[in-house]
C-alpha cells in the first residue's frame, strides 16, 4: 500500500510475511499464492505491500539463478503485490515449533550473517517496483548479548562496514538503493535505540541505520519522543519501522493478571518481559521467567515482547502498547517530512497467541491481517497522509 505524504514523497506500508512458515522459494511462492494475494483481495487493493522474509535455501535460490529472480518478480506482479523492504533477521528455521534464543544466530561477528544479507540485497534490487529505487533490510542487532564480547563487536561492525561498500557498488551496478537497519530487541547487545547510536555512529555510513519496531521500544518502556530525539541529533537514519504492539499489564502482582499472562507464555518464541523501576529497568528472557515467583518487580507494569494483534487488544485485565505505535507514528510520519518512507506490520505471533484467540485457518488468518492493514492505513490517512491506488 502505497500513501502520499503532504510534502510529496511517498510512504510505503506492508506486512511481513515471517507469519508464514517458508524456508524454501517453492514455499515463497506458495505464501504469495495462498496468504498475501487473499489478504490484497480483502483490503479491495489493485497493489498490496509485503515485507518479504526470505530464509536462507529461499535467499541461495534467488541470488543463484537469475531465471528463479524473474520468476519471483513476475509472481508478485501477477498477484498483484510489491516489495519494497525485507526482514533480514530470522535466518531459517522461523516456523519451527521451537524459536527461542536460535532467531539470534547467525550473528553479526559470523561471516555468514554479511553472506546472507549481501544476498538479500541483490535479490532485493531485483524485486523493487520499476518506479521504485530506495529498497530497506531490517536484521539483528549485532548478537545476543551473552554471544558477544568487544572482540566479537569489533568484528560485527567490521561485517557491516564491508556491508556498506557492498551495497555502494549495488547502486552503481543496478541503480537501486538499499539500506540495512539494526532492529533493536530486548536482550540484544542493542536493546533500544539508545544502545543503537554508539554502533551506528562508529559505523558512520548512510546505508547502515536503525529500524524502530514499536513493540520493542514499548517493551524497554521507550519514551517515543526522548528516542526518536536521540536518534535525529545523533544523525542516525530511521530506514525502516515496524509496526507492532506488546502485551502489556498494568498490575502484575495480581493473581488474575498473572493468570491471564500466563496464557501467552508459550513453547515457539522468547518473549523477553520488563518492568521500569526507580533503579533501572528490570526484566527476564522469557514470559514464564518472569511469572515464576519474584524473578521480576511486579510493583509497576509489565511488558512483555509479545506482538499482539495491532487491531484486537488482548482481553482484560492486559491491554497492548498500541497507544506507543500511535506515538512513533505520528512522529515517524506526521511531520512536514516522514522520517522513513517504508513501514511494516510485523505480527508474526498469530499461531502463538492463546488457543481461543488464534485464527482457525487460512481465511481467518488473512482476515486478521487486512484487519491490522486497515488500522495501520487508518492511523495514516488520520495523520494526512493520502492512500495511493
Amino acid at each position: 500500500m502505497r500513501f502520499r505524504h503532504p510534502d510529496g514523497s511517498t510512504v510505503h506500508l506492508a506486512y511481513c510475511t515471517n507469519v508464514h512458515p517458508a524456508e524454501t522459494l517453492d514455499g515463497v511462492l506458495a505464501q504469495l499464492r495462498d496468504h498475501c494475494e487473499p489478504v490484497r483481495r480483502r483490503l479491495g487493493r489493485d497493489r498490496l505491500g509485503i515485507g518479504l522474509w526470505l530464509a536462507k535455501d529461499a535467499a541461495h535460490a534467488l541470488v543463484t539463478d537469475p531465471s528463479a529472480l524473474r520468476g519471483l518478480r513476475c509472481e508478485l506482479d501477477r498477484r498483484g503485490l510489491e516489495v519494497v523492504t525485507l526482514n533480514g533477521f530470522p535466518y531459517e528455521g522461523f516456523g519451527a515449533e521451537e524459536v527461542k534464543y536460535r532467531v539470534y544466530t547467525p550473528d553479526w561477528a559470523d561471516p555468514e550473517r554479511l553472506e546472507h544479507t549481501t544476498s538479500l540485497a541483490r535479490v532485493l534490487a531485483g524485486l523493487l517496483p520499476d518506479d521504485v529505487t530506495d529498497g530497506s533490510i531490517s536484521t539483528l542487532p549485532l548478537a545476543w548479548r551473552t554471544a558477544c564480547d568487544e572482540r566479537r563487536a569489533e568484528t560485527a561492525r567490521t561485517a557491516l562496514r564491508a556491508l556498506a561498500e557492498r551495497l555502494d557498488a549495488l547502486q552503481e551496478l543496478t541503480g537501486r538503493s538499499i539500506r540495512v537497519a539494526l532492529e533493536p530487541e530486548p536482550g540484544c547487545v542493542v536493546e533500544t535505540t539508545r544502545d543503537a547510536i554508539a554502533p551506528l555512529t562508529a559505523i558512520a555510513h548512510d546505508r547502515v541505520g536503525i529500524c524502530v519496531d514499536t513493540c520493542h521500544l514499548a517493551a524497554s518502556f521507550e519514551d517515543p519522543h526522548t528516542a526518536l530525539d536521540d536518534l535525529t541529533r545523533a544523525g542516525v537514519p530511521v530506514v525502516k519501522s515496524q509496526l507492532s504492539a506488546a502485551l502489556h499489564a498494568e498490575q502484575p502482582h495480581l493473581p488474575e493478571v498473572r493468570e491471564a499472562l500466563a496464557a501467552f507464555a508459550e513453547p515457539r518464541f522468547l518473549h523477553q518481559t520488563r518492568t521500569s523501576t526507580a533503579a533501572g529497568l528490570r526484566g527476564t528472557d522469557d514470559l514464564d521467567e518472569a511469572l515464576s515467583g519474584d524473578a521480576l518487580p511486579d510493583a509497576g507494569p509489565w511488558r512483555a515482547h509479545f506482538h499482539v494483534p495491532l487491531h484486537a487488544a488482548p482481553a482484560a485485565p492486559l491491554t497492548s502498547t498500541l497507544p506507543v505505535l500511535k506515538s512513533v507514528l505520528t512522529r515517524l510520519v506526521g511531520g512536514p517530512h516522514p522520517l522513513t518512507r517504508h513501514l511494516e506490520v510485523e505480527t508474526y505471533t498469530w499461531q502463538a497467541l492463546p488457543p481461543e484467540l488464534r485464527p482457525r485457518g487460512r481465511t481467518q488468518l488473512a482476515d486478521g491481517i487486512a484487519a491490522e492493514l486497515t488500522l495501520a492505513r487508518d492511523l495514516l490517512t488520520d495523520l494526512g497522509l493520502k492512500e495511493l491506488p
